[in-house]
């Protein structure tokens, strides 16, 4: 599986599936196919996949773990960059289909409605991490800073997950939301119990030495 990863063909594969979402919802608005609302429907298109990407760019390092495919770990920064990718789409969508590119109305209403506060919060600290999400940034703000600063993206998901939660309170509607919360509780619980264990193996350490 490894060899299939590292294929030549294997990222541009990748990079031709994360734009399948983007290419589905264009051609649904160009062809009127979107349903009676389609201003919702791209709203909700573009919002879901933002959530899915996070899903998936977190998904990485447990499975990498589990399956012993390390060369999974190069697809981490192109699935993150597609979640920004549909997070400004998504935010474009909500800014001209909601708003009317009015950008006083648009400032007016962010801090009015908290899940829209929320998401654009969640937006806001998804930029720096997309704009160093290359080599040279590594090596520009040093490898533990470029670490902490990618952190980040564990607040990033639960602000989306409260940002789609409250979306959904207007509906009463959580069934799908609780799918995306048990994933993310996954995601994060193994993280917490590895650093837990990390954390047990060197009080061992220092208790033998």
């Amino acid at each position: 599986m490894n060899k299939l990863l590292l294929h030549p063909a294997a990222k541009p594969l990748l990079f031709a599936l994360a734009l399948g979402p983007f290419a589905h919802l264009l051609w649904g608005a160009l062809a009127n196919t979107l349903g009676a609302n389609p201003a919702e429907a791209l709203i909700r298109g573009t919002g879901d996949w933002v959530l899915r990407f996070l899903c998936l760019t977190l998904a990485v390092t447990p499975l990498r773990e589990w399956t012993g495919w390390s060369a999974l770990a190069r697809w981490r920064r192109m699935l993150g960059n597609f979640a920004f990718f549909y997070g400004v789409l998504h935010f474009l969508c909500y800014a001209w289909l909601d708003m009317g590119l009015d950008l006083a109305a648009i400032v007016r209403d962010i801090p009015k409605r908290p899940f829209v506060l929320v998401g654009s919060l969640a937006l806001l600290l998804m930029a720096p991490l997309a704009a160093t999400s290359f080599n040279r940034a590594i090596k520009a703000l040093g490898a533990a800073r470029w670490k902490a600063l990618h952190q980040s993206v564990y607040a990033i998901v639960l602000l989306g997950l409260l940002h789609y939660f409250w979306m959904r309170a207007g509906k009463n509607d959580f069934g799908e939301w609780s799918i995306y919360a048990v994933i993310v509780a996954v995601l994060l619980g193994w993280r917490l119990w590895q650093a837990a264990r990390r954390r047990a193996t060197l009080r061992q350490r220092a208790v033998s030495s």
